[in-house]
């Protein structure tokens, strides 16, 4: 068999089959859970320095803005955006509303269900305090609402780039 890098096909087969038994079967592993963080914090980081730069109402951030708006906009037309109801958003209902909403986005965003940061209050900068877990596709929904309606637009009156940190 050929041998790719470090890794024989046999291993690579082995791997595929691994991945492919039920999630349920594996345990919770810190190193993977360690790296999902800091690339959640990495685009934390790189967006709202993006904030800090330009006009958020002329940023795109994804191929797909208009219909992300438009659909988020339609099943969520009172949802206030400046500051989340995280217990509301995480809530039984809002867990199935939203659930509903994000795999009408499965075949069209890419990572859409991918663990990001959402900052609770748009006016503030990430912090542990003024975080949350969200899937990408929240994060689109509720960024381009808060970008469109004016609420990201004193970011970058208040806040300066920062050098992204290398890890």
């Amino acid at each position: 068999m050929e041998n790719i890098g470090n890794v024989t096909a046999d291993q690579l087969l082995a791997g595929a089959s691994v991945l492919s038994r039920p999630a349920e079967e594996f345990g919770n592993d810190s190193s993977i859970e360690a790296m999902w963080a800091m690339k959640a914090f990495e685009h934390a980081e790189i967006y709202f320095n993006i904030l800090c730069s330009l006009d958020p109402k002329i940023l795109r951030l994804t191929p797909h803005d208009d219909a992300i708006y438009k659909t988020f906009r339609e099943t969520f037309p009172d949802l206030k955006v400046d500051i989340i109801n995280v217990n509301e958003m995480k809530s039984s209902e809002g867990k199935n509303k939203w659930r509903s909403f994000c795999e009408q986005f499965k075949n069209l965003v890419e990572d859409y269900n991918m663990g990001t940061l959402l900052r609770v209050n748009c006016v503030d900068e990430y912090s542990e305090k003024n975080s949350t877990l969200v899937t990408r596709i929240q994060f689109y929904a509720i960024e381009l609402a808060r970008n469109r309606e004016g609420h990201n637009d004193c970011i970058m009156q208040k806040f300066k780039p920062k050098k992204i940190s290398k890890n």
